[in-house]
């Protein structure tokens, strides 16, 4: 095997790297929870999901320069309608972010713009293995990210990540079903191709998270 076959099988391994990466994190933090050091693992929080955008830049292909370009525009967009959200209750209804989500600005924790970016590439590179038409392919990826939500909205008053002060309302979940929809018909024009292996292991792993916090600790 010459060094250039080398290098690109270790590319196509990547995946796996950084699925096994996730996995560990996602296990531990379940165990570590379910032991009673949930103060512990849940204020790591940031780091957790700091990992995450990281593997997420290392292990899809597109050039770095594209992938800092879209980040940035979903990174902007999901702060400035949550600052907007947390400010004016439009369009999510009146809620608050907590402590353990990390630095602030104007009330949105900088990780959640973070995290409406990750989970629009995640779901969009899903979406993209079984989809050809544009706005069928937002539409999944929307209703993948509603999917992941309704447990992450579930467990978050309790572990301080953010609350609504009656429980989340419907219209959060249409407001969030919008700008996903919006934002994934936006990254399809810009033909993100990402990787679907890792972004199917990162999906689910953040789903078993949530759903076993919402269901099975007491």
């Amino acid at each position: 095997m010459d060094l250039g076959t080398h290098f690109r099988n270790w590319d196509k391994s990547n995946w796996v790297i950084g699925s096994v990466v996730v996995w560990l994190f996602q296990i531990s933090a379940l165990v570590g929870i379910s032991i009673g050091f949930q103060d512990w693992f849940i204020t790591k929080t940031p780091l957790n999901l700091t990992i995450h955008v990281a593997l997420l830049f290392w292990i899809f292909p597109e050039k770095l320069r594209k992938k800092l370009s879209l980040f940035t525009i979903l990174f902007t967009v999901g702060m400035l309608i949550e600052m907007i959200g947390v400010a004016t209750g439009i369009p999510f209804g009146s809620y608050s972010y907590g402590e353990n989500m990390g630095w602030k600005v104007l009330g949105v924790p900088l990780l959640i713009g973070c995290n409406w970016a990750v989970l629009v590439f995640v779901t969009a590179s899903i979406v993209n293995r079984f989809l050809k038409n544009n706005l069928l392919k937002a539409f999944l990826g929307a209703s993948l990210m509603i999917v992941l939500d309704l447990p992450m909205e579930a467990v978050a008053p309790r572990f301080d990540f953010w609350t609504f002060p009656e429980g989340a309302p419907l219209i959060n979940y249409v407001s969030w079903f919008s700008t996903a929809f919006l934002m994934h018909l936006f990254i399809q024009k810009e033909k993100l191709v990402g990787d679907y292996n890792f972004s199917l292991q990162l999906f689910l792993a953040q789903l078993v998270f949530f759903i076993y916090l919402t269901f099975f600790l007491p």
